[in-house]
């Protein structure tokens, strides 16, 4: 296959092909992972990966994990990972537009820090920052320059800042979590998705494969201290924020009043596992069992009542993706114990209908192929969650 690129001024709609979040890039990928562990066709898998890639591919600065560019690589990339060179000529093509945009992008952010502004969503997160574009590098280009300059990076932005006298932490934002949520004066977000524990999850697993920064530990300490300080407890079992203002900063307890739901994106799964694998990175059981005490009270009945989403960002699927690679690694099984029931009850739910990964079909099914055959998944799709 050829793959064209452009480079438009503009973010295009990700309601199309690109998108890993929400178009035709999440029916390629499972295709991919069934094709792998024959529950289906390389014919129907190269069909789908023809249809996501039929118009040109964008690379502009706006590109990120979940959309564009590197969502395609991401994929292509997973095609390969049983050693066949799938796609290897548009792969080398892609690779090398992803590391010109992962350079430029670190280039704004540089500059954004020495001017002394806030970040944003866009330029950090996974979903469309660098924090995903080092989960893509550390899947598949671990060695290169430009995961080191990206780790450099996250470490730096754990710094904290001073803005009117205030101490905020360097990967404060000024904006709202959500057009509906406002926080007025910003926002320090605590979540895998736009947050610090997305930030310590790849550092944690940056140190796991053996990739060293300057001060990356002195990082991955301070987030682990912050989310201590902000560990919150309730009879159901710790939890975090999902989000501090400035008016929790200034009083030293949050406003929200309790735990939300246990969602890999936003809720204490998805936080506890960034811990785990933080104090797996550092060498610290007391720690690590503290983490999966929480992963594991967050699996209780209770708990789970409060997830009505099937998917992945919101629901079971990325619940159960979480809690699997969780239990792999956790030094006891009470993890483990409670995912037989979490798997009949992801099976249960119904899928939803459309094709986008994060809250359709496709990552539902990926995390049920999981489920059922209790393997880890053949293309590593679970590594643009920053659990592995």
């Amino acid at each position: 296959m050829t793959t064209a690129i452009e480079q438009p001024n503009a973010a295009t709609d990700e309601a199309d092909g690109q998108s890993l979040a929400t178009g035709g890039v999440g029916p390629a990928l499972l295709a991919i992972e069934q094709a792998l562990n024959g529950a289906g066709t390389w014919a129907t898998a190269h069909r789908l990966v023809t249809q996501a890639t039929s118009s040109p591919v964008d690379a502009g600065r706006h590109a990120g994990l979940y959309y564009g560019a590197p969502a395609i690589l991401f994929t292509l990339n997973a095609a390969a990972s049983d050693g066949h060179e799938r796609y290897a000529a548009a792969r080398r093509h892609l690779t090398l537009h992803v590391r010109r945009l992962i350079r430029e992008r670190l280039t704004d952010a540089d500059i954004r820090m020495r001017h002394g502004q806030a970040a944003a969503f866009a330029e950090y997160d996974l979903f469309h920052g660098l924090t995903g574009l080092g989960a893509l590098l550390l899947r598949d280009l671990p060695d290169s320059d430009e995961l080191t300059d990206l780790l450099t990076y996250v470490t730096r932005l754990t710094e904290p800042q001073t803005d009117d006298e205030h101490r905020l932490p360097g990967w404060w934002v000024n904006h709202d979590p959500d057009p509906t949520l406002p926080t007025p004066g910003g926002h320090a977000n605590l979540g895998m998705a736009h947050g610090a524990a997305g930030l310590l999850a790849l550092l944690a697993l940056a140190l796991r494969k053996g990739r060293h920064v300057d001060r990356q530990a002195e990082a991955t300490e301070r987030l682990c201290s912050w989310f201590e300080r902000w560990q919150q407890d309730s009879r159901h079992g710790p939890w975090w924020p999902q989000w501090l203002t400035r008016d929790d900063l200034r009083t030293g307890r949050p406003a929200q009043a309790g735990p939300g739901r246990p969602s890999w994106c936003y809720g204490t799964p998805g936080i506890a596992r960034a811990l785990q694998l933080a104090a797996i990175a550092t060498n610290q059981p007391t720690r690590q069992a503290a983490a999966e005490t929480a992963l594991a009270a967050s699996l209780s009945c209770t708990q789970l009542d409060q997830l009505t989403d099937p998917g992945i960002c919101h629901g079971l699927a990325g619940l159960h993706a979480t809690a699997y690679r969780a239990a792999q690694d956790a030094l006891t099984s009470d993890i483990a114990a409670q995912l037989p029931a979490l798997a009949e009850r992801l099976q249960r739910v119904p899928s939803p209908d459309h094709a986008g990964f994060l809250t359709g079909h496709p990552g539902c099914s990926l995390a049920s192929e999981t489920a059922r055959k209790n393997t880890p998944p053949r293309t590593r799709w679970d590594t643009c969650l920053l659990i592995t």
